[in-house]
């Protein structure tokens, strides 16, 4: 690599405001982590002791119920910081994370984090700022699972995925499609049923292996969500 390695902290949307200065220090703090697929990069309720910037890969986040039920809130690429509510509150891991393809960590020091809160207040409104978001999105997604047809989020979900990192035409499946049902709160029967029209209509093209779903024609599926959802969100 021919640039610093701290600079790879640049593409991570929570240091957007950080200087150089501040970027190299956070990388010199952080410890590097590497996980292979399936492994577990956190555990829900365990001890939040470090800020986990995932720079490579992607991993998937889900929660058990007390009743036992897996719920799924989505996959993560890097370069991003996952679960920052968890450095905040103090309260454990808000999920499981687990690496759905190699991944490539550096693990920043709780105190290092809130050190960079406490001491600049730029730092402090931008974290604010974006967390303020996410919150927002998160409510939008759930209103969508709690209100539109199967169809509708399949749909939704994926002109998201198309959005964030589907640049050859492709979505990946966060597992499979009882994972992708967890996802958008419905049953395995249900999204399969949703898949089969929208491969019956042209939209989506068969899934390919390694679980991926080719968008054949993606002004045909944004149609089959609601007219209010907002791609690329």
């Amino acid at each position: 690599m021919s640039a610093p390695d701290w600079r790879r902290l640049q593409g991570v949307p929570l240091f957007a405001t950080l200087p150089e200065a501040g970027l190299r220090r956070l990388w010199e703090t952080s410890v590097p982590r590497h996980y292979a697929p399936g492994e577990t990069l956190r555990s829900q309720g365990t001890p939040a002791d470090h800020l986990l910037v995932l720079l490579d890969g992607t991993a998937s986040a889900s929660a058990t119920t007390t009743a036992g039920r897996v719920i799924r809130f989505g996959t993560w690429a890097g370069p991003c910081a996952l679960d920052k509510v968890a450095l905040l509150d103090g309260a454990g891991h808000t999920a499981t994370f687990t690496a759905l393809t190699p991944c490539a960590v550096r693990a920043v020091p709780r105190g290092r984090f809130t050190t960079l809160l406490d001491d600049s207040a730029t730092v402090r409104a931008h974290v604010f700022r974006l967390l303020a978001t996410q919150a927002r999105a998160q409510q939008e997604r759930l209103t969508d699972t709690a209100t539109l047809p199967c169809e509708a989020r399949l749909a939704t979900w994926l002109l998201d995925g198309l959005a964030r990192d589907g640049t050859d035409g492709h979505v990946p499946l966060p597992g499979g499609q009882r994972e992708l049902a967890d996802l958008l709160g419905v049953t395995r029967v249900t999204v399969n049923r949703a898949l089969s029209r929208l491969r019956r209509d042209g939209i989506v093209g068969p899934t390919e292996s390694g679980g991926r779903i080719r968008v054949l024609a993606p002004e045909l599926l944004a149609l089959r969500a609601a007219p209010h959802t907002r791609h690329g969100r």
